[in-house]
């Protein structure tokens, strides 16, 4: 198909949605593109708690179909991208006065079984003052229970499926925003433009997906306007935004096991080993009234994150020990509830103009179930691509890339690595590999002294890795780098940050930047 050729599918946003669709539609053979107005999982998708998990807390609302869900996906997940998420052990320390030991058996049970068969250790009741490593929480909470659930790396999450996607023959468009969108006559007529350079371009498409997240109602508005204005029906949902913020500091305890602690507003908090010498702790429920100023975390979520933890430590934290904070806001679909805890973590589609030409709207989702979202994508869409669809669902086998092994051959695989590159630092060769896998053989390629990577940037971050992030992986600006390819930006010192951002600065004038519409051919 020529560059003229309709696409079969245009989407629009490039977080973890976003990019499970564009990976999930072009692998049945439809022509895709995807376009994403500043950086792929620049929002919502690099600002969550990295967990795949059925969601414990989510069977005290009778999300029992969705709990079910994300437990067997999680299982997928585990599977596709062992080389960016592994199993990680949950305690939950038991406080009198909070949910009775009886409802945590019970739903510690149902977690068990609710999903089908699962590979991770099955739940237990456990003596905190016996673990093997020292707790970090109060001596006098000497009881809990232990259950499994996963870890993952959100943000390479989101660029791993657009890579498959690109594979399979999507064109990928980074900084580049949908600026109109409308129905004329056999297709929408749209048009894109460059964020960096301003210059618009014109494409056709037979089916719209909306995956901009936090912006989902404010797209589904200017396309059930290019609807209306081709003679279709307008019609919309209500999103509602729910802010979830997280602190960093440093490592409160040791073992790679987690917390998740009971607060007294029934709701839960995580803490979490995070990046090797950091606790990732996490997260709030607050309504966000618009995304004009972004998401920030506020003081009041802070103290609140700081409250929560120091009930059970036994050494509390203050403002102090912070040393990065961020937050996230979901699109949930409104189900006019009123705790914001209490929206439904479900997603949503919404289908316009089904006697035409489709759009469909995505509201709600989480990560871990952000695969299983693409299918119900492609399933609303059947009766308009069937006849260009060249197979059925496929994105729970195949590999995400980097990731061509099984997840009990992490270990070796990690050791081979280490191996053929001895001369290198054993540590920054196992970071390179969770962020890559297989494909860090493609960053080191010959490399047998660190002399070879280039300019040590500090914090693990070399001059090679960051020249396949800007070539490969689409990172224009360093804050693309330092936060969301890698997290190399917390182990780096300000002073380290601010040079390394002059470089990238003078790099990417020089090598390429523009928003970079690469085509898989």
């Amino acid at each position: 198909m020529n560059a003229t050729t309709p696409y079969d599918l245009l989407i629009i946003g490039g977080g973890i949605n976003g990019a499970g669709v564009a990976r999930d539609a072009a692998g049945r053979g439809l022509k895709v593109a995807l376009c994403e107005q500043n950086d792929f999982a620049g929002a919502t998708s690099s600002a969550s708690t990295k967990l795949i998990h059925g969601g414990l807390r989510y069977l005290e609302y009778y999300e029992f179909r969705l709990v079910a869900e994300a437990l067997a996906e999680r299982e997928h997940l585990l599977n596709i991208a062992p080389h960016i998420s592994w199993p990680l052990r949950f305690v939950m320390p038991h406080v009198k006065g909070l949910r009775p030991r009886w409802m945590i058996r019970l739903g510690l049970w149902l977690y068990d079984h609710i999903g089908g068969r699962i590979s991770l250790p099955y739940s237990a009741a456990i003596a905190l003052d016996r673990m093997q490593h020292p707790s970090g929480l109060r001596t006098d909470i000497t009881k809990g229970f232990a259950y499994s659930d996963a870890w993952v790396d959100d943000a390479r999450l989101v660029i791993l499926n657009l890579l498959s996607a690109q594979e399979h023959g999507a064109e990928i468009m980074a900084r580049t925003r949908l600026a109109d969108a409308r129905r004329a006559g056999a297709h929408w007529e749209c048009t894109l433009q460059d964020m960096k350079s301003g210059e618009q371009r014109q494409v056709q498409a037979r089916a719209i997906v909306n995956t901009a997240g936090p912006w989902v109602a404010q797209m589904d508005r200017q396309l059930n306007a290019g609807a209306a204005s081709g003679g279709g029906e307008s019609r919309h949902a209500a999103v509602k935004l729910v802010r979830g913020s997280h602190i960093v500091v440093p490592r409160l305890f040791d073992g790679e096991h987690a917390y998740i602690l009971q607060n007294n507003d029934k709701r839960i908090i995580f803490m979490i080993p995070y990046e090797d010498a950091f606790t990732l702790i996490g997260t709030t429920d607050v309504p966000q009234e618009n995304m004009e100023h972004g998401a920030q975390i506020s003081e009041v979520e802070e103290k609140y994150l700081l409250r929560a933890v120091n009930a059970y430590l036994e050494k509390p934290i203050s403002a102090a020990d912070i040393v990065w904070r961020y937050a996230g806001v979901r699109p949930l679909f409104d189900d006019e509830s009123d705790n914001p805890s209490a929206v439904t973590r479900d997603y949503t589609l919404i289908l316009q103009d089904a006697g035409q030409l489709p759009c469909v709207s995505v509201y709600g989702g989480k990560i871990t179930t952000y695969r299983r979202l693409a299918e119900s994508v492609m399933d609303k869409l059947e009766p308009w691509v069937k006849e260009r669809s060249r197979r059925a669902s496929w994105t729970n086998k195949e590999k995400l890339p980097g990731g061509g092994f099984d997840r009990k051959e992490r270990a070796q695989e990690l050791a081979r690595l280490q191996q053929k590159y001895a001369q290198l630092d054993a540590h920054f060769l196992d970071k390179l590999f969770a962020r890559h896998g297989l494909n860090a053989h493609l960053i080191l390629r010959e490399a047998q002294s660190p002399a070879e990577l280039g300019i040590d940037f500090g914090g693990g971050l070399s001059q090679r890795e960051v020249e396949y992030l800007a070539l490969e992986e689409w990172a224009c600006e360093a804050d693309d780098v330092l936060w969301r390819r890698t997290k190399c930006g917390l182990h780096m010192s300000p002073e380290q940050r601010a040079e390394f951002k002059r470089w990238f600065l003078q790099f990417s004038d020089k090598h390429f930047c523009s928003s970079r519409m690469r085509s898989a051919g």
